[in-house]
Formats: C-alpha cells, sequence, structure tokens
C-alpha cells in the first residue's frame, strides 16, 4: 500500500500523542513494505522532503507557531491546508488518512480524495462540540461549525477512544462507520529502558497548556509538604503556561519540591517514568492519554481527574485513582500510593497487566485491515460505477 498521514506536527519535532501515533504506526507499516508518507509543517532545516525511519517526511510550508497565547493558532493550520494540496496532489495514495484536529486540512484532504479517487479516513483523538465556547466564548460557535462540517467528509472514522466514538456519534455519525483504535506503546522498547538515578514521587509529563491543569498539581503539592515536607515532583514538557507555573512554585515556596525538566529525549522520560511512584495527570481534556500508558508499561500508576472531555479516566482500572477536579482530593489521592506500600504494589501489578492491551503491533495490524478493507470497497465501488 501507498499511504499518506496528514498531520500539521511531526514527532520528533513535535511531541505528543497524535504525533507519537502516527511516527509508530508509519515506522512499522514501512517496516512491512508499505510506502508511507507524512505530510507536515517543516520542523526540520534543510530539504523539504527527507526520510525518517523509513517514513517520506514532506514539510509543505515553513515552521510556524502552534499556539498563541495558551491556545492553538488559527493561522497556522489555515495557511497549512492551503500549502497542502499541491504537495498532496502531487502523489497518487491507495489511501489518506488525516487527522481531524486542526480541521482545515481535512477539507484539502478530501479534495484530493475526490480528485484522485483516493480513499480517506480521519483519525479523531477528541470531539469537542460544545467545549468550543468555553475554549473560545461565542467565537467557539465556529469552531463547533467546522468541526460538524469536518464529522460529514469521510465515510469512515477512526476515533481513539470509546468517549471519542460516543461523541462522534453524538454530532450526527453513524456508529457502523467509526472504528475504535486506541493509541498504543512499544512494550519492548519501554522494558530496556533501564530506571533513572532521579528518584521522585510525583511525575508530570505532558505540554504545559491551560487544559492539562499542572497549577493544580502544585496545589496539591503545596497541601502535600505539611505531611511530606521533601516530597518531589518532576514536571516535564514545555507550552505556553510554563513561566506562569514556575512563579506559582516561587509563590507557594516549593523551589526545593516542584521541579521542570522541559521536554526531553522519549527514553530519558520513559527512565525517570521507572524511578517515580506516581503519574499525575490532572487534565481536564485528553482524548486518550498515551502518558498513562506509557506510565503503566513503567509499573507505575496513574491519577487522573473526573471531567466530561478526559478520556484518560477511562483507563483507569484498579491502576491508579480517578478524583474530582480539586487540588484537595489530588492530594489525597497521591499521599495514599504514597504512603500505603500494599496499595501502590497492587496497583502496580495491575498497571503491568493493563498496558499489554497496547501493544503497538496489536493495533497496527487492526489498522492494516481496516485500510486493506476499505481500499477494496473504494475499488468494487469504482468498477460498479
Amino acid at each position: 500500500m501507498k499511504l499518506a498521514f496528514v498531520y500539521d506536527a511531526i514527532y520528533p519535532w513535535v511531541k505528543g500523542g497524535a504525533e507519537k501515533r502516527i511516527y509508530e504506526i508509519g515506522r512499522r507499516l514501512a517496516q512491512e513494505g508499505h510506502e508511507v508518507h507524512v505530510f507536515g509543517v517543516k520542523w526540520w532545516e534543510g530539504a523539504d522532503i527527507i526520510t525518517n525511519e523509513g517514513m517520506v517526511l514532506h514539510g509543505v510550508c515553513r515552521k510556524m507557531e502552534l499556539y498563541v497565547q495558551g491556545r492553538r493558532s488559527i493561522y497556522e493550520p489555515v495557511i497549512f491546508s492551503v500549502k497542502l494540496l499541491p504537495h498532496l496532489t502531487r502523489g497518487k495514495f491507495d489511501i489518506i488518512d488525516v487527522s481531524a484536529f486542526p480541521y482545515f486540512s481535512c477539507f484539502t484532504a478530501k479534495f484530493v480524495s475526490i480528485v484522485r479517487r483516493t480513499p480517506m479516513i480521519i483519525t479523531w483523538l477528541e470531539v469537542w462540540n460544545d467545549y468550543w465556547y468555553q475554549y473560545m466564548g461565542r467565537m467557539g460557535f465556529f469552531g463547533k461549525i467546522v468541526e460538524h462540517l469536518v464529522s460529514k467528509l469521510p465515510s469512515r472514522s477512526i476515533a481513539i477512544s470509546a468517549l471519542t466514538k460516543m461523541r462522534l456519534e453524538s454530532i450526527g455519525v453513524g456508529g457502523k462507520n467509526i472504528i475504535i483504535l486506541p493509541i498504543g506503546v512499544d512494550l519492548e522498547e519501554i522494558n530496556i529502558i533501564p530506571p533513572s538515578d532521579l528518584n521522585s514521587d510525583i511525575i508530570f509529563v505532558g505540554r504545559l497548556i491551560k487544559e492539562k491543569n499542572v497549577d493544580m498539581l502544585i496545589e496539591a503539592v503545596a497541601y502535600l509538604i505539611n505531611e511530606l515536607p521533601h516530597v518531589n515532583c518532576q514536571i516535564i514538557g514545555d507550552g505556553p503556561v510554563k513561566k506562569k507555573l514556575e512563579e506559582m512554585v516561587i509563590e507557594n515556596g516549593l523551589q526545593d519540591n516542584v521541579f521542570f525538566s522541559g521536554f526531553m529525549e522519549y527514553s530519558k522520560i520513559i527512565a525517570r517514568m521507572k524511578s517515580s511512584k506516581v503519574l499525575v495527570l490532572p487534565s481536564s481534556r485528553e482524548g486518550f492519554g498515551i502518558v498513562v500508558i506509557e506510565a503503566y508499561a513503567c509499573g507505575v500508576p496513574v491519577i487522573t481527574v473526573r471531567t466530561r472531555q478526559n478520556a484518560s479516566s477511562e483507563l483507569i482500572e484498579g491502576t491508579g485513582f480517578t478524583v474530582n477536579p480539586d487540588s484537595m482530593e489530588l492530594c489525597k489521592a497521591i499521599r495514599t500510593l504514597i504512603n500505603d506500600s500494599g496499595i501502590h504494589q497492587k496497583m502496580s501489578e495491575s498497571a503491568l497487566i493493563k498496558a499489554k492491551e497496547f501493544n503497538w503491533d496489536n493495533i497496527v495490524k487492526q489498522l492494516s485491515c481496516l485500510y486493506e478493507e476499505t481500499i477494496m470497497e473504494e475499488r468494487q465501488g469504482a468498477a460498479g460505477k
């Protein structure tokens, strides 16, 4: 198969669940002999088209800021979708897999799909619907409209969680046209990485944006030091609210307890996880939460929060705690996992078992079957006309 993946951010230049998903799927499909092309923003120096891990990466436009004033830029995805058209049109692909967010590129991919008679699948990490108003105020109406329009474009959609599938159905997508395929982890890679020499009680990994609620975690640590004055919290990641969070740490006198590491190589993140007691992901919005499964593969229990938009809470099954989005409740859950070795051991063992459900190799096999089935249906439909 000759495959095209479309997403503006490309791993490893941009590190996130969506980027890592395409990278892990793409390199495995390339190893199986498929021709894999990834179309995104040009995050690298040098030629516009390069090869990485057997995949052909197309830099369709110059690097731009993904976030402006803490929100995803509108300018960047518009420019990307316009610049994408000539690049995607040049190739004849068997299938186009485009990530729904940030939406505008889906219209470009659909146009190419029609012109080149190539089947298109849209992969949904999240469905916002009314959350757009919370994110953008009254202007959220336009985001909601665009999202609804995109949902009507493909004949098939991939949802990465049951929550995402349910939300797709709520905006009118037929359930039989939605396939749930979660994000996975490379268990073999994680197993061979040794723990870090730097031990920590708490670890957070992710982009530092408002929706991740890292400020709630810092508040929880401020409560926690009254009982555990030497508690150690590592925050790994970067983003638009980092400076505000650093100021919050200073204001609460937590310089000896909370440490910021910025983005780092994947192997180093896993090593840090393995030397931590608990991963905290207090996000109000997660389409899946790949970091949860990575923590499970390290035998680390997870604490997340209970909100309508947080699909990571679906992954907690005797492997951690789900609490209300409240810093005191978060503090109590952290304290339990740090202090009670029996509970921690039981949840750690459950986490290792749970991680096996998300092996990338199995997920890629299912995806390959879906691609082949979709291609066959397209060809049969064309032959019948």
